[in-house]
This record gives structure tokens, C-alpha cells and sequence, in this order.
């Protein structure tokens, strides 16, 4: 049986979006065939292939949706996918979207546990996975896994590598004859991907969007960086499988008519030599990601075309590393404020340095065509006033359907009227202009006192020592927890714990917030969807801590651990 995905939004409210034109109206495959029509020889994807244009990827997407037809895919089916990102991964997501069936892209990297959760709870009918990666050998794996998955009848075995036994050979069905295909034609209001989100849970959320909210809704958020109306050329640093690699195949191609331009995994120097050599007109990627990017050029002296956005979400943006990006690629730097549940706010391309503000992240001014965004009592949900903190809810056109197979979560996080609950605190000023303050859980407690990490790293990156840097809490028998620094040192010379505190004393931040643990990295380690990995950085921590700890007097110097 497929999953159940129903729509939280009142069906009113979603059409119309439709009649005003905020959304298409029309399902993702039927939108990229019509930017395929209309310049045939275009170039899609630029990979470690080399090109493909439209027309090349269109066919290879028939091929594609042709074979699985065959191999029983239907409309509504939930179809994963763990592929790196290269046109295999573009060309499953287009043949899935022709078939009307759901995509559930998942990164390369992520383990086999937690991939059978995601297949178990999706009620997935197939996956699509890498024979040979690096170090991962996922389609093996996961037919492993397909005993265990009742509901899971093939594994698509893709890449170099032997074939593992009982999978189905991924060139098998790119032989398939795509001439008698005829592409479904679902309604736009249904589900077309799932976005996956580590959040706070024990288990990955996952969040059901519809052809509409991908193209319509996300599609706005890129079209406002957009500044003449062109077809924009992206780099994606992130996996085109995370939620804000969901903006590839969905809104760069099928809306905007662009190019994708991928790297099948990040790495300062391979991203660097895609800018000098694509010159995108659009970099997509996370602050982590950019900071190496900065020492690599800093280490060369290398020069990259200047792009006309760099767009940085999924983690804090801090004033320092957006000013030093600015000066690097001579473009403005985009702070995006969003997430897989369903909120999008970013600064636009006005600031070339996106403003600050002392006491939170500036996020820009919400756009409706995107999400409207208001701030509510965390308890009763109702509007507060201008300037009041509150948790930041969102409902707009790229407003997901629903979590997936998780009806508390929907209670938990969806209000009676469809706004989505993020979870962060915020307020809007007199000009409706979003700021960012913190999360209602990522909080430090020690002894009783909150602490949050997100404003003790920004000003710690503001240290001449520091190149990048996470907070975490770790566990301690006296205090509850004690806040760790993980600093990235620029140069030679690690920062110690003391030169951190004395800055951050002149930075006027109190005593009691000051890290109480220094561990010193080479790099800050990131999750298989491009995000700053905190769980790891954690177990690093935890991992050399005595079995007791004493408090630190106020007067006391801090002790320092490697």
C-alpha cells in the first residue's frame, strides 16, 4: 500500500496561488520538457562527464521512466534515491517526476539504519542507490536491507562496480526503448518529492512537497536572486539529495531553464576550480563550506569569476566570514534563513554584505510568494506585535503537504490552519524585516543558566585566530552541561582558551557564557547532507571527558582540553 501524503493547506488557499499566478500549475516533468523544447541544445548538467544539454537528458529520462514503468513503478509510488550528484541522480529525479511517482532522495554516506528507516516509513517501492562510492557500497546494502522491507521490491544498482546479485543493473534499463513512453500528467497539487531532515528527532522528519510548492514556491525564492531574468547557471556544493539541494533538478531546471553544475563531493579545491571554470552565476552552499573555500584562495592567491549571488544557508551566517566572502568573489552574499519543514526568508541581493544585528541573524524581509512568515507565542500559537520575540511560523506556497508517516509530528509541529512551526525564535521589526534570535531548543543549560551556542559563535569568529568554529554542550556531572568550542584555527597559532575569553570579554559577552572547553580541529567535520556535524564534534568531546568534573570559579582561569 502507498503511504498515505494528504495536504495540511486548505485546498482554497492552494489554488489560489494558482490563479494569481504564484505557482505554475503544472508537474515538474511537464515543465522541464517544455524549457527543453524551447532551446533544445541548452547545456542541463556540467559534471565530471562533461555536458549534457536538454534534449540528451530528456532522452536518458525516458529511458529511465520507461524501465521502471516496466519494473512496476506507478504513479504515487515512493522511490528512493542515494546517488552522488552527477546527472544520474538529475535524470532519476526527472524520470520519477514523469512517472508521477514520489522521489525520497536521500546523501551518499548516510548509513544503512537509518536509510531502512527512511525506506520502512515511506512504504518505499524501490530505491535507486550507488553501486561504488568512496567507501560506501549502498546498493548492496540495501538489497541486504529488502528483506527486512516488505514493501520493497527492486534495488537499481548505479555506477562502476561489479553488480551486486538480486539488484537490478541501472544500464539495463537506460537501454530501454523510450519511443511509446507517454509521461503522467499528476496534479501539481500532489507529491512529487520528500526532503529529508535530521532536525531534533530521534528518527529523520520527513516532508512531503508537491510539484507546485517545488516549483512554484521555491522557485520564487531563486527567481528573486535572478536579477535580469536569465537562465541561471548553479553550482551546488550541497547534495542535490538535501532540502536545499532541492532547489536543483526542481527549480533550476524545470522552472528557471538553468544549468546545474555539480561536484559528486565537496571539497575546497574541486569547488574553487568549478567557479574558474563554469563561472555560475549562482554558488549554493553552507558558511562551513565557504570558510574552506576562503583559506584555499588565501593559500593560492587564486582568482574566481565573480558569480552573481553566494548563497549561504543551513547553518548561522557570522558578519566576518560574509565581509571576507564578499571581498573574495565580488558578489553580494546571500544569507538564507530556511529549512526542509517549510521556511524560506533571505537578504536579497540589495546588501553586497548581508546587514547585522547585535543580538540575532538578519534574515531579510519574507516573501509571500515564497512563505509569509509571522511570530507567534510559542503556547497558544496566536500573532504577537512587531518587535515582540516569539517562534518564527511560516505558511506560504512552497509550504510542504505533510511529514510522512508521522502523525505527531504533524500535531506537533503543523498548527490547526497549516502554519508550520519551526521551532526558532525571532522577531519582525517595524519595516517587516525577519531577525533570527535562536532555537526554542539549542540551548546550552548550565547550572540552570541558557546559554546559546549560535551567539557565542558569532562573535568568536570575529577572533583573529579563528577560521571557523562550533559550540557545543557536553555533558557534566555538576553543572548539567558545559559549552565546548571547536575551533578551526586561521594560521598557525591555535587560539587557547584564555585569548578566546579575553575577546569575548572585550566583545561584552558575560562571563558564565564563556567556552569552558577548547578542542582544536584541522576542519569542522559535515554531516552526508553538507551540514556542520555537532553529534560528531560532540562524541569527540565526550568521548576524552573525566568520569567528574569541578566547577570552574568565576575568578578561576578555564581549563583548557585538547
Amino acid at each position: 500500500m502507498t503511504v498515505e501524503l494528504h495536504d495540511l493547506l486548505p485546498a482554497e488557499l492552494r489554488r489560489s496561488w494558482v490563479l494569481d499566478g504564484t505557482c505554475p500549475d503544472l508537474d515538474l516533468y511537464s515543465l522541464f520538457r517544455a524549457r527543453q523544447i524551447a532551446d533544445l541544445h541548452r547545456t542541463a548538467v556540467l559534471d565530471a562527464k562533461g555536458k549534457l544539454c536538454y534534449t540528451a537528458l530528456d532522452r536518458k529520462v525516458r529511458c529511465l521512466a520507461t524501465g521502471l514503468r516496466d519494473l512496476g513503478i506507478r504513479g504515487g509510488d515512493v522511490v528512493g534515491v542515494q546517488l552522488p550528484n552527477d546527472r544520474n541522480a538529475v535524470i532519476a529525479d526527472l524520470a520519477l517526476a514523469a512517472l508521477g511517482a514520489v522521489a525520497l532522495p536521500f546523501p551518499v554516506g548516510r548509513g544503512t539504519l537509518e536509510a531502512e528507516c527512511l525506506l520502512r516509513r515511506a512504504e518505499a517501492v524501490a530505491v535507486i542507490a550507488a553501486t561504488e562510492h568512496r567507501d560506501f557500497r549502498h546498493a548492496a546494502d540495501l538489497h541486504t536491507l529488502s528483506r527486512a522491507l516488505p514493501a520493497l521490491r527492486h534495488v537499481v544498482a548505479v555506477g562502476p562496480g561489479p553488480v551486486p546479485e538480486g539488484t537490478v543493473p541501472w544500464p539495463d534499463l537506460m537501454r530501454c526503448d523510450p519511443s511509446g513512453f507517454v509521461p503522467a500528467r499528476p496534479d501539481p497539487e500532489s507529491a512529487a518529492r520528500i526532503l529529508v531532515s535530521s532536525g531534533s528527532e530521534a528518527e529523520p522528519k520527513m516532508i512531503a512537497y508537491s510539484h507546485n510548492a517545488l516549483a512554484g514556491g521555491r522557485g520564487n525564492f531563486l527567481a528573486s536572486l535572478i536579477p535580469d531574468a536569465t537562465a541561471p547557471r548553479c553550482l551546488f556544493l550541497v547534495p542535490l539529495a538535501s532540502a536545499f539541494g532541492s532547489s536543483g533538478t526542481a527549480v533550476t531546471l524545470a522552472r528557471h531553464g538553468g544549468t546545474l553544475v555539480l561536484l559528486d563531493r565537496f571539497s575546497p579545491e574541486a569547488a574553487v576550480a568549478a567557479m574558474r571554470e563554469h563561472a555560475p552565476t549562482h554558488v549554493l552552499g553552507v558558511p562551513t563550506m565557504v570558510r574552506m573555500m576562503l583559506e584555499r584562495l588565501d593559500a593560492t592567491g587564486e582568482r574566481v569569476p565573480p558569480p552573481t549571488a553566494l548563497v549561504l544557508g543551513g547553518a548561522p551566517l557570522d558578519e566576518t566570514t560574509a565581509a571576507a566572502a564578499a571581498k573574495a568573489f565580488g558578489c553580494p552574499v546571500v544569507n538564507l534563513y530556511g529549512s526542509a519543514d517549510g521556511v524560506n526568508c533571505h537578504t536579497g541581493l540589495a546588501d553586497t554584505v548581508p546587514p547585522t544585528d547585535a543580538s540575532g541573524t538578519v534574515a531579510g524581509h519574507p516573501d509571500p510568494r515564497v512563505a509569509e512568515i509571522r511570530i507567534a507565542d510559542p503556547e497558544t500559537h496566536e500573532p504577537l506585535p512587531d518587535g515582540d520575540i516569539g517562534e518564527i511560523i511560516s505558511r506560504g506556497p512552497m509550504t510542504p503537504l505533510c511529514y510522512v508517516g508521522a502523525p505527531d509530528l504533524d500535531a506537533r509541529y503543523r498548527t490547526p490552519d497549516g502554519w508550520v512551526r519551526t521551532g526558532d525564535l525571532g522577531h519582525l521589526d517595524a519595516d517587516g524585516v525577519l531577525h533570527v534570535v535562536g532555537r526554542l531548543k539549542d540551548i546550552v543549560i548550565r547550572g540552570g543558566a541558557n546559554i546559546s551556542p549560535a551567539e557565542v559563535e558569532r562573535e568568536l569568529r570575529s577572533h583573529p585566530q579563528v577560521r571557523d568554529v562550533l559550540c557545543v554542550g557536553v555533558p557534566d556531572p555538576l553543572m548539567g552541561e558545559r559549552l565546548a568550542a571547536c575551533v578551526v584555527p586561521r594560521g598557525p597559532q591555535a587560539p587557547t582558551l584564555d585569548t578566546l575569553g579575553a575577546h569575548l570579554t572585550v566583545r561584552g559577552m558575560e562571563r558564565r557564557k564563556h567556552p569552558e572547553r577548547l578542542l582544536v580541529v584541522a576542519a569542522i567535520p559535515l554531516t552526508a547532507a553538507g551540514k556542520p556535524d555537532r553529534n560528531a564534534l560532540r562524541e569527540r568531546l565526550t568521548a576524552g571527558l573525566p568520569l567528574a568534573r569541578h566547577d570552574v570559579p568565576e575568578s578561576a582561569p578555564l581549563a583548557q582540553a585538547g
